[in-house]
C-alpha cells in the first residue's frame, strides 16, 4: 500500500488492533490492517455467533485473525488501537475501561477522512441524506470529476484510499452513528434538517443533534444547513456569525432565507420562487434548475437538489445540473415504481424509517387514493405528528411490526380522526402486502412507508424494501 496509509500504519505497527462488530465497513477494514502487515494481533468482537458471521470470517481467520464472539463478548475488550463499527456506542463500559488504560479508539469512516487525498463532500441529516449525496456525486461527475461515493451508504471506501487524488472527490452520507465522533470533518458539508429520530439509541434529542454537528471541524470550508429548519437555522447562523467558514442556507422562500441570514457574513443562499432554483451570491441571482426538470415526486427532492447545488456551488454548471435531472429518476427503495397492477401503483420507499419520511412521501403522492403499510421496529419515536397527515392523506392503514400499537394509538387520538382512513392489521408483512391489494383502488396506489426501523424482522431497509418488491412482483 501506498503512502496515503502510512499515518494508518504508523498507528498500529507493533500494536494490538481490535475491530468492534463484523459488519459492512468492518470487513474492508479488517483486511486493510491485514494488508499493512504491521499490526501484532487483530481481534474482532461481534455479539453474533461465529457461525451467523459472514462467510468472509473463515478467510480472515484462516489469515489469522482472532474472534470473539457471542452475547458477552462485548464485556471485555483488548487492544491498543480500537476500531468501532458506528453501531456500537463509543460509551459502553468496556471501551470506557479501555480508553483509561490508554487505548485509542476509531473506526473506518473517521480513518477515511484523515487519510484520502480527495476533497471531501459529506452530508447528514434526518431525512434526505441519500438522496441528496447521490445527487451530490452525480453533479461532480457531471463536471467532469473522478468521484467516490460511499460511507453510509454504497461500499465502505477506506481500501480506495491508494485510488483517490487530490483532484478527485470523496462524496460521504454520515450518520448520527458516524458522527458521534469525528476529529477529521469533512471539507464541504450539509445537514439536511433534524427531527426527532433514532431514541432508541441516542440518550436524548440534544446528543441526537449534537453528533449531527460533528460534521463541521476545523478544517471544514462550506456549510449548508436548511433554513426552514429551526435547529438547522440557527446552528448554521452561529456557525457564520462565528466566521472562518462560508455558510450557505437554502430555503423554498426567499424571504426565509433573508430572515436567518440577516447580519450573518459570508453566507450564501439557495431557493426556489416561481418554479426556480436559484443560487443567490449577494445581490446577483444565478438559474440553476427549473423544477419541471426534476423527475422526482414531492417538495423534499426539490429540497435535496437544493441541497446538492449549494454543496456543489463552484465545482459544477447550471448545465452540468440539468443534465443529471434529466436522467435522474431516484434511489432505490425511496418512493420506488415497483409494477402496476390492475390499475394499481405499488411504491417502495422502505427507507421512510421515521414519521418525518412517512409524511414527506404523502406529501409527494397527495391527491392520490393512498394505501399505506406502516409499522415495525420502535426507535421510540412520536408518532402524533403522522396522524393529522394520515387521516387527511390515506384511506386505508395497514399496520403490521413492533409500532403497529403506538401508531394506531396516535391516529384515534387525532382530533381529525372520525373513522378515516379505515385501520386493517396485519399479522406478518406478507399478509400486510395481501392485504394492502385488497383495498386498493383501480387509479390508486399502495404505498409501502413504514415510519418505523425494520429491526423487528428485517436485516436493515434495503432487505425490507426489496422483500416488497419480490412480494409484489408475485401478486397477480
Amino acid at each position: 500500500m501506498s503512502s496515503s496509509f502510512e499515518v494508518l500504519k504508523n498507528k498500529i505497527e507493533g500494536k494490538e488492533c481490535a475491530v468492534l462488530g463484523f459488519g459492512v465497513s468492518n470487513i474492508p477494514l479488517v483486511r486493510v490492517l491485514l494488508d499493512l502487515g504491521v499490526a501484532k494481533s487483530i481481534t474482532v468482537y461481534d455479539k453474533k455467533p461465529l457461525s451467523e458471521l459472514s462467510e468472509d470470517a473463515a478467510e480472515l481467520s484462516a489469515r489469522g485473525v482472532a474472534f470473539v464472539t457471542g452475547a458477552d463478548s462485548f464485556e471485555k475488550i483488548e487492544g491498543d488501537v480500537i476500531f468501532r463499527s458506528p453501531g456500537i456506542r463509543p460509551d459502553i463500559p468496556a471501551l470506557r475501561e479501555a480508553l483509561a488504560r490508554g487505548a485509542y479508539l476509531t473506526s473506518e469512516i473517521e480513518q477515511l477522512l484523515a487519510l484520502t487525498r480527495a476533497r471531501t463532500f459529506a452530508i447528514t441529516g434526518s431525512d434526505g441524506k441519500t438522496t441528496s449525496t447521490t445527487l451530490t456525486g452525480k453533479f461532480l461527475e457531471a463536471a467532469g470529476k473522478r468521484v467516490f461515493v460511499g460511507g453510509n451508504i454504497g461500499r465502505p471506501l477506506l481500501e480506495t484510499c491508494d485510488e483517490m487524488r487530490g483532484e478527485d472527490a470523496c462524496v460521504l452520507e454520515l450518520s448520527s452513528f458516524q458522527l458521534m465522533q469525528m476529529p477529521n470533518a469533512p471539507e464541504y458539508c450539509a445537514i439536511t434538517n433534524v427531527s426527532p429520530n433514532h431514541l432508541d439509541w441516542h440518550i436524548d434529542e440534544e446528543e441526537y443533534f449534537a453528533a449531527k454537528k460533528n460534521i463541521v471541524g476545523a478544517r471544514t470550508e462550506r456549510l449548508v444547513v436548511n433554513a426552514d429548519c429551526a435547529a438547522t437555522a440557527k446552528f448554521g447562523r452561529d456557525v457564520a456569525l462565528a466566521g472562518g467558514k462560508e455558510v450557505i442556507f437554502f430555503s423554498s422562500s426567499k424571504d426565509n432565507y433573508a430572515d436567518v441570514t440577516a447580519g450573518a457574513p459570508n453566507s450564501r443562499a439557495v431557493y426556489r420562487r416561481d418554479g426556480m432554483i436559484y443560487l443567490c451570491d449577494g445581490h446577483t441571482e444565478t438559474a440553476m434548475l427549473c423544477e419541471s426538470e426534476i423527475r422526482l415526486p414531492g417538495v423534499h427532492n426539490i429540497e435535496n437538489y437544493m441541497t446538492a447545488i449549494a454543496l456543489c456551488s463552484g465545482f459544477v454548471s447550471a448545465d452540468d445540473v440539468l443534465d443529471v435531472a434529466r436522467e435522474f429518476t431516484g434511489v432505490e427503495h425511496r418512493l420506488e415504481p415497483v409494477r402496476t397492477l390492475d390499475g394499481v401503483d405499488y411504491i417502495n420507499g422502505s427507507i421512510d424509517s421515521s414519521p418525518t419520511r412517512t409524511l414527506a412521501a404523502l406529501s409527494a403522492l397527495r391527491g392520490r387514493d393512498i394505501v399505506l403499510i406502516c409499522g415495525g421496529y420502535d426507535k421510540n419515536l412520536d408518532y402524533a405528528p403522522l396522524a393529522p397527515a394520515l387521516c387527511q392523506s390515506v384511506r386505508v392503514l395497514v399496520l403490521t411490526g413492533a409500532t403497529a400499537d403506538k401508531i394506531e394509538s396516535a391516529l384515534r387520538a387525532c382530533a381529525s380522526y372520525s373513522g378515516s382512513p379505515k385501520i386493517i392489521r396485519a399479522a406478518s408483512f406478507e399478509d400486510a402486502v395481501v392485504l394492502a391489494k385488497d383495498s386498493a383502488a383501480k387509479g390508486g396506489c399502495v404505498l409501502l412507508s413504514p415510519a418505523s426501523a425494520s429491526f423487528d424482522r428485517f436485516k436493515n431497509f434495503a432487505e425490507r424494501g426489496r422483500y416488497f418488491k419480490k412480494l409484489v412482483m408475485e401478486l397477480s
